[in-house]
Parts: C-alpha cells; structure tokens; sequence
C-alpha cells in the first residue's frame, strides 16, 4: 500500500544558521499541516470494518553535520568559550527537530555554535522519524470525541500513534549506542521525546509549556506558590517592570500595566481560564519577553514527583534550576528558620537509581553555590560570621520514607550521622541529581522547620508561625540568586561538570 506523504523535498545545507532554523521550521510546519488535513478527512470518512484504509505519515525534520577533523579548542573562530556547540569526535550527528514555535532561537544558537567550531554546512533534511498524529495536533486539540468507536479502533491503522520505544533516555544517560552506520547524536532529546514531555507538562503543571521560563524554581510546600503569586501580581502593577505577564493554572494571564496589544502578541503562550481543579503540580511563571524570566512549581512533597516534572521540564532546556523547601535540619546547632546550602547530597530517594547509580557523584556547581550564597547575604542584610550563624552549607540526605524517623535500630540516623548530613528532605537529591543527569545546572536552599532528632517536631501552631515568618524572605533569596544568575551571563552557567568526555553538541 502506498504511503500518503507530503510531497517530497530533498534535502539541502546551509552555511546561514537563520536559513537552517527557517527551513526546519518550513519543513516541519509542512508535515504537520498535511496530518491535520488527513486526519480531518478521516474524521469525515465513512469507515467501516471492511474499508481498505490508506495509510498516512509525515516525518519530523532533522539537522545533520559530516566531521572530518576532530574539533579542539583554538582550532575554531568562535568567539567565546563555551561547554556546548561543537562534537567530540568525527562522522556524521544528526538529530531530528521539532515546535519551532518554542525552539527557534535555541536551535539558531545551536546551529551558530556549530558553524563556528566546526564550519561545515548544515544540512536540513525530512527523517525516518514519523511523527505521532498526537504530536502533531497541539496540547489542547482534542479529536476522539468527533469519532465512531470504530474510527477510534482503527486510527492505528491509518496514522503513527506515540511509541514510547522512539523516545526513550538513553542519550542522556549515556548508555545510547548508535547502530552500526548510524549517525551520532547532536542532541539530548530526541523529537518525539520532547513532544512527549510537552504534552506531559501541560497535564502536569496546568500550564502551556509556551510560558515556561529560562529559570525554575522548585517547592515542596504551597505557602511559597502563596508568596510567589503576591509578588508576581505586585510586579504586573508596576509599568516599569522588567516583567511583562504572570501565568496561573489554566494559562491564566495577568499583563504587566500599560503592556501594548503588539507587546502581548509578540508571546507565543495562550491565554486561557482558571483551573477547576488543581493540577497534580501546578506552575506559575514570571514572563520576561526573552524567557529568562522565573517559573515556580509546586511539586508536593516526595521524589516521585520531583523526578517526574524534571525529566519534563529538562526538554525545554532551562539555564538552571533550583530547589527551595523545608527540611529537616539534623545539627543541635540549628535554629528554626536557619538554612541549608546543600554542597553534597544522600540520594535514599531510589527513583533514579537506575538512570542514574549511585556511584555517580553529584557536584556541587560554584556559579550556582555563589548566588545563593551572595543571595541570603542581600536579603538578610548579613555578613561574615553573622552570616554563618544563619546559612549552613553542608550535605543534604534525601529518603523517600516520609516516616523515617520511625524506623527501629535508629537505622536511618546513623546512616545520616555517618555522611556528615545536615538537614533531611524527600526532594532536592532528585531535582540535582536529575539536573546533573540532564546537565541542566542546579542548587539546592533549604530552609529548617523542625529538628525531629532532637525534639522540634513539626506542630501545626509551631508550623504556622514559622511559614508566615519564613516564607516571604526564603523566596526572595532565591528571586535574588536568580537575578544574580541572569546578570552573571548563562555562559557562566552550564559548567563543564555537567558534560561528558563524549557529549552532544547541544546544550
């Protein structure tokens, strides 16, 4: 049977970077619109179980460079010094692309880096890749409702549908080996695979993953989405904001005072109406125009869903993210309300052992380190020792045993003595561990609510009055170590730690 494709293009290469991204997106948009169109005049079909349905695919594009010489540094006209841009070895790497809408300007930087090391041509082609029909329709289109159970039964047989065996980590965590003759890879993910995640962030988070933004913050209590809120809406009522809209649940948008209709236009998110019930972990976002504004997610308490969000979020490729919570602090010393900058962590969490095991380290990433750090001394207003005896930098022990201090044989404390641990949560081993899997940079500050190993258990009067008191500047320290992070240039940011000796070239 004849397969009914668009019309075929061959492929071409470029030495204009603009020219590249301008071509995937024309090839991609082409393969999209043509499923649209069929499955349409599938919607509009008779079909019946004797119908001989003719089968319908369009492919994803994909960007390729051939490496004769092995790339060093000085070899290159790039103009700055980078972790990302450029191919380890010689051959053919390749990577297939997808929503141009989000990806435009990361590909152009990508594909400028890549210019610059290598100085081969780009060449911008259609891939063996189908792309799944619900891939293909947006995060909010929803057809199945249009169709006879037996249309339903029988999509399979005329569209791709998502295989989950096309999408799977293992670029990332390195165990990928391409066939033999295969290209290489160029990039962490996969399309199929982002496309994936997209969808899961909008059932996730409540939000499109349009509005995401280039940093992220992440909770394990909702007092902060609280605070997150009143700040966010205080800036869309100053005109001089370097904020122009805050985005709920829902895709619901507050504009900054005064923004221009060309201004709003200009933003590729949707609007949309408040949530009537809350999603599993709901995201709200400080839009900056360029994206380096802040997005902050409430992930609930424990690993599952701190893992979760972040093989999701990983695909929109942030500049960093950070985790900012309540714990356990394990120190006599401590005080209520002192906090933890995590310099180690004790991954008991146990949902990424098998991406990642645990004999992998887990560094700690100084750019990351100073702003927090340089961030409690802003908002605190403190210094020198006065600064220690407020903000201890130490390990932090992450357990998916919400009850471990139940445990007998006080198993768990000794563990946790033995790793020199100083506070106690069920998230931040996993968002670190999964920024270092996915090398997106990451850090950890915590803030200490109890101090059950030695009496201060949490009590809801006690708990109360800690996060009226704490809250507020806890989040401000990390809205600070953000803008610290932005002024200081993403180049600082995405450490070498973070990348292999055989690494994509995509950041």
């Amino acid at each position: 049977m004849l397969l009914d494709t668009p019309a075929f293009v061959a492929p071409q290469s470029f030495t204009d970077p603009d020219a590249a991204v301008a071509e995937v997106t024309r090839r991609y948009d082409q393969a999209v619109a043509h499923l649209r169109a069929a499955l349409q005049r599938y919607i509009n079909s008779t079909v019946d179980d004797d119908t001989l349905l003719q089968r319908v695919r369009a492919t994803y594009p994909y960007v390729r460079i051939d490496v004769a010489r092995p790339w060093h540094p000085g070899s290159s006209t790039a103009t700055r010094r980078t972790s990302y841009g450029f191919v380890a070895g010689i051959g053919r790497f390749e990577t297939t692309l997808t929503r141009p809408d989000l990806f435009a300007d990361y590909w152009r930087e990508q594909f400028t880096l890549l210019r610059q090391h290598h100085g081969v041509p780009l060449e911008v082609g259609f891939s063996q890749q189908p792309i799944p029909l619900h891939f293909a329709l947006g995060e909010d289109t929803h057809f199945e409702g249009e169709l006879s159970p037996l249309q339903r039964a029988r999509l399979g047989e005329v569209f791709d549908l998502p295989d989950l065996t096309a999408m799977d980590d293992g670029i990332a965590n390195g165990t990928h080996l391409p066939a033999p003759g295969a290209p290489q890879p160029l990039a962490l993910f996969t399309a199929a695979r982002i496309d994936y995640s997209l969808q899961r962030l909008r059932h996730y988070s409540g939000t499109s993953p349009a509005w995401f933004q280039n940093f992220v913050l992440f909770t394990n209590y909702g007092f902060y989405v609280d605070e997150f809120v009143r700040l966010g809406q205080a800036e869309m009522a100053r005109a001089d904001s370097a904020y122009v809209a805050f985005v709920g649940p829902g895709n619901v948008v507050t504009w900054r005072a005064g923004l221009g209709a060309a201004e709003r236009a200009a933003l590729a998110g949707a609007e949309g109406e408040p949530v009537t019930r809350m999603p599993q972990m709901p995201a709200y976002h400080l839009v900056r125009a360029d994206r380096s504004g802040i997005t902050l997610v409430n992930i609930g308490v424990g690993p599952s869903n701190a893992k979760t969000i972040t093989d999701h979020i990983a695909v929109l490729r942030p500049h960093a993210w950070l985790m900012l919570g309540h714990c356990a602090g394990l120190r006599t010393s401590q005080q209520l309300g002192d906090y933890v900058l995590a310099h180690a962590y004790v991954r008991e969490d146990h949902v990424l052992d098998e991406e990642l095991p645990l004999w992998v380290p887990i560094p700690a990433l100084a750019e990351i380190q100073q702003a927090l750090e340089g961030a409690v001394a802003d908002i605190t207003g403190l210094q020198g020792a006065d600064l220690k005896r407020v903000l201890r930098t130490g390990t932090v022990a992450s357990t998916d045993n919400r009850n471990w201090e139940l445990l007998p044989d006080n198993l768990p404390q000794r563990r946790f003595s033995q790793s020199r641990a100083v506070a106690l949560d069920m998230e931040s081993a996993t968002i670190a561990a999964n920024g270092f899997r996915f090398r997106v940079p990451y850090g950890t500050l915590l803030c200490v609510s109890d101090k059950p190993l030695h009496g201060a258990i949490k009590l809801p009067g006690m708990a109360d009055r800690f996060y009226r008191e704490r809250v507020d500047q806890h989040l401000r320290i990390g809205l600070r170590a953000i803008e610290r992070l932005r002024a200081a240039g993403v180049d600082q940011l995405h450490s070498r730690k973070l990348r292999s000796f055989a690494e994509v070239a995509f950041q």
